[in-house]
């Protein structure tokens, strides 16, 4: 059972600046999502599937009842409920899939892949929504996009950090389902401030103008990110991508922030 995430994965990637070193690193990251079985990442139990035993799988907190677009977890059962935030300003996004609340342990898990570089935290998150994805197109193909988009990260930080997590989901996610991913897309043209500890309109401020779109996008896509929290960053994405013509525009994360 989870008890708390110390540092038991020994799969800690050094911060990085050259291009060579991050392509290396991110085959080591494919040869690790992709295998089954081994030490469960939060007990060390040794009957791992996709880095988590079934005890510890089972103390996730499931993102069960949820706002139909935003995917806001709710308190309450709901099958086909929009949250407020969505019925005072409907999102330019068709959709959110996010699997899991962001609450302990989903929380910890992301923060030490995220800002530590420990991936064998992400393994399980990932592989689970890329299961969640394959069985919603499986039941409504004509909400299958044709492009997934990580959501960019500035150069400068990308070159701090080492690795764009959103990158990472998107090429796990594309081999499950089978739907290209790029990156090349859309690019950040300037640097902000850390979107932590901003309110939802301070994010948005924070956002506005910061994507440029570099090609023609087609119809439907799918924006890749780790977190929604405020939504800010998936408004201004999907925005920009819509105004450049995308008729569609969903977003895919391992979690979403309570209200």
């Amino acid at each position: 059972m989870i008890k708390g995430l110390r540092s038991l994965s020994t799969l800690l990637m050094p911060k990085v600046n050259g291009k060579e070193r991050i392509h290396t690193s991110l085959r080591g990251i494919r040869n690790l999502l992709s295998a089954d079985g081994g030490q469960c990442v939060a007990c060390l139990a040794p009957d791992a599937r996709f880095g988590l035993c079934d005890p510890c799988r089972h103390d996730l907190p499931v993102n069960h009842w949820h706002c139909r677009c935003c995917a806001l977890p709710l308190a309450f059962a709901a099958e086909d409920t929009l949250c407020g935030q969505c019925l005072q300003a409907p999102p330019p996004f068709s959709r959110v899939i996010a699997p899991w609340r962001y609450r302990f342990p989903v929380d910890g898990m992301i923060q030490r892949y995220k800002y530590n570089g420990q991936r064998a935290f992400a393994r399980p998150l990932i592989h689970d929504l890329a299961e969640r994805v394959a069985n919603n197109l499986e039941a409504a193909p004509d909400q299958r996009p044709d492009l997934l988009v990580a959501s960019p990260m500035h150069p400068a930080r990308l070159r701090r950090r080492g690795f764009n997590q959103a990158a990472d989901i998107a090429e796990q996610v594309s081999k499950h389902a089978g739907i290209p991913w790029t990156t090349r897309l859309v690019t950040r043209n300037r640097r902000t401030r850390p979107q932590r500890g901003l309110d939802r309109e301070q994010r948005l401020a924070n956002l506005r103008g910061i994507f440029q779109v570099n090609a023609t996008p087609p119809p439907r896509l799918a924006i890749i990110d780790d977190v929604v929290t405020t939504g800010a960053t998936a408004r201004s994405l999907t925005e920009a991508l819509i105004k450049a013509g995308a008729e569609d525009v969903q977003v895919w994360a391992l979690a979403r922030t309570p209200g």
